[in-house]
């Protein structure tokens, strides 16, 4: 960690910025304006998906940034995701192409590849209804080309052939990082023994409820960087982790807000933090965790608190579609 916990230093000596904007859920009449409130506040961090719905106005909002002179295109960390319909190996650069052209930039600063659905059909439900670039495989599962992720779509998924075709991502220089997200540490660890380009990121559900303890020990014994969404708890749990008693305490003590804490819990455990809010005044409370700390003595009290995985993915779990039966088959046991 760098530079008062603004940057974390990756395994590629890229260095990404602790605090992004998430941009889940965030619908596409509302996320260019939310994008260009963040940047003026002073987010360098965006993380963006595909299958989040919004990729183009997310690319039409960073042009504006760029041609108003607010920021340059070097000056932003734009990370994106391979969704699970796009694991064969000759899709995945088309699939980075079409993120590329949506966010009309030439590359990204990571590329995330997924691990593994009720949490990704609520998901695409949800979207429905209403400068570094990196990549990554979004969850360790696949699903049919050109399918979505109804269980009769499930297929068995090969990440050693998605992962290669990964490297050669990097290789191009469109991605200039490559990760995973929602890999457990044996999905992690089973990746890096075969890596030729060892994943930069894992990102993964990280918050004081959810600490992540054994991953985030593997993740920096090995050189790869956790990064935690839903660092506030998930959409329907955030009352997890803002209303619990030992962040409210810590905060009331501080004289800050639960979400400050929490944020501030995740830097200091040495991962970067992807809060969503398209809220100006949350956006500039969120970015207010620099210039202060958790004392040792309070954050003692963080490993009290009651653990509970809030995105556990079932809808990537069936009893005859796909690989996974249970959801400990999911996590391997990480649950």
């Amino acid at each position: 960690m760098e530079e008062g916990f603004r940057f974390f230093k990756l395994n590629t000596g890229a260095k990404i910025p602790s605090l992004g904007l998430g941009t889940w859920a965030a619908a596409p009449d509302v996320v260019g304006d939310a994008i260009a409130a963040a940047v003026k506040v002073g987010y360098r961090h965006i993380d963006c998906a595909s299958i989040y719905g919004n990729e183009k106005e997310i690319g039409s909002a960073l042009k504006k940034l760029f041609d108003d002179g607010v920021v340059k295109r070097e000056d932003l960390w734009i990370t994106s995701k391979l969704w699970c319909n796009n694991h064969l190996p000759e899709d995945v650069p088309k699939a980075l192409d079409r993120t590329l052209q949506d966010l009309q930039l030439d590359y990204v600063d990571l590329y995330l590849e997924s691990a593994g659905p009720s949490y990704v059909v609520t998901h695409v439900e949800i979207i429905r209804g209403k400068r570094h670039l990196t990549s990554e495989i979004h969850w360790p599962v696949s699903v049919k080309k050109g399918s979505d992720a109804k269980p009769e779509n499930l297929t068995r998924p090969d990440i050693p052939s998605t992962w290669k075709a990964m490297e050669a991502l990097y290789d191009s220089g469109k991605a200039r990082a490559i990760g995973v997200s929602n890999f457990s540490l044996k999905k992690l660890a089973d990746l890096l023994e075969i890596a030729r380009i060892p994943p930069a990121v894992n990102q993964v559900e990280c918050h004081p409820a959810w600490q992540q303890t054994k991953l985030q020990a593997f993740c920096k014994s090995k050189g790869v960087h956790l990064s935690g969404y839903s660092p506030l708890g998930s959409a329907k749990n955030t009352h997890r982790v803002l209303q619990n008693p030992i962040v409210n305490t810590v905060a009331e003590k501080l004289g800050k807000s639960p979400a400050q804490v929490a944020l501030r819990w995740g830097l200091q455990m040495g991962h970067s933090v992807l809060p969503k809010s398209a809220n100006e005044a949350r956006l500039k409370e969120n970015f207010d965790i620099f210039d202060w700390c958790i004392p040792e003595d309070l954050l003692a009290k963080f490993p009290e608190i009651e653990q509970e995985r809030l995105v556990k993915g079932a809808g990537f779990v069936h009893e005859t579609f796909g690989i996974y039966r249970t959801l400990e088959e999911l996590w391997d046991g990480e649950i």
